[in-house]
């Protein structure tokens, strides 16, 4: 294997959306430029290398370092500054907060920046480029039998099934979406919810306190939480969605929608993150206020009442996935940043 052009570490052994974002983009941008992801945990299908190679790259010519999280903007750093190894350094920014005076330092020791939605460069000191994320519209697709898929994953075949997907805590919004379908399930039979996701040990208890609630009204067997699963049971799960709800209370960039999305699943979620950019507001799905029940319970009462409605929302939403947010434009717009940081002097 040749030395690459580009490295991109994953410093996390956990499934998270920005392990995504390298798990998913890496084997498409090998095909355009010479790259490899480095850290614990990646999948033996993404092109990687060592971490311990990364670290001792030769010296022979200059190679981008593209860094997603503080701990790798330093290891950057680092192997520049300390071993003199000849990196230029990248960072993507999805947050849309105000960042930490370290983060900032780190922020202004790249050699460039790319946010992934406007809002994300709204809260940096500096230039950026906006590049939003994108899906594979090859792995993420409806499925051809989604009966026959539900069979296959433990679902009703029968059932209005609305999914959220990701960690089990309040920032998803977790809990209005559970206490919406407690409104909502017990007049309408056919409708189920299904999480997926880790609990972490802090927030074990706000996951038992929803449980308990749906133990209450007697529903456990309609809102179920599924735990974590690997990353191409979360993909099947997407599939066999007819909803999917997205109400988190604040979000970095949040890619959870345009999977569903191109699964052909239209989508309820907050204006939060970059979702108001992604969802198109009853076409593609629902965009509500953060934080508001009644607004999110109303918003899913909609969909899961007009089957019809739902149908074309769904294929409005695969068709607008795949032509304005295919990963294969996410993949050019970085790799022209790659060539460009590689080029200079």
């Amino acid at each position: 294997m040749s030395e690459p052009l580009v490295v991109a570490p994953n410093l996390k052994r956990r499934l998270s959306g920005v392990t995504a974002t390298v798990v998913r983009l890496i084997p498409v941008q090998a095909r355009m430029i010479a790259i490899r992801a480095t850290g614990p945990g990646l999948p033996p299908d993404v092109p990687h290398i060592p971490l311990a190679r990364a670290v001792l790259m030769p010296r022979d010519r200059w190679r981008v370092w593209h860094a997603r999280r503080n701990t790798e903007m330093a290891l950057g750093l680092i192997l520049r500054r300390v071993l003199r190894r000849k990196y230029r350094l990248l960072f993507t920014s999805a947050a849309q907060r105000r960042h930490t005076g370290f983060t900032k330092w780190l922020i202004r020791q790249q050699d460039a920046v790319v946010a992934t939605s406007d809002k994300a460069a709204g809260h940096l000191d500096r230039p950026a480029t906006v590049v939003m994320h994108g899906v594979d519209t090859a792995i993420f697709q409806p499925p051809a039998d989604k009966a026959a898929l539900r069979r296959e994953l433990g679902l009703d075949p029968d059932a209005v099934l609305v999914g959220c997907f990701g960690r089990v805590r309040a920032q998803k919004g977790v809990d209005l979406l559970v206490r919406a379908g407690l409104r909502l399930l017990p007049d309408r039979p056919r409708a189920q919810i299904v999480f997926t996701g880790r609990v972490t040990p802090d927030n074990r208890a706000f996951a038992d306190g929803l449980l308990a609630e749906i133990r209450a009204a007697g529903l456990q067997n309609r809102i179920r939480f599924l735990g974590e699963l690997p990353w191409d049971r979360v993909v099947r799960h997407y599939q066999a969605l007819d909803l999917f709800a997205a109400p988190a209370r604040w979000e970095g960039f949040g890619l959870t929608p345009l999977e569903a999305m191109a699964c052909g699943v239209p989508t309820v979620a907050a204006r939060v993150g970059a979702y108001e950019s992604l969802i198109r507001d009853g076409v593609t799905g629902s965009l509500v206020p953060p934080d508001d029940g009644d607004a999110l319970t109303g918003a899913l009462r909609r969909w899961l009442d007009e089957d019809a409605a739902r149908i074309l929302a769904g294929q409005a939403a695969r068709a607008h996935v795949t032509a304005h947010h295919a990963i294969e434009g996410e993949a050019r717009a970085l790799v022209a940043i790659y060539r460009d940081l590689l080029a200079r002097p």
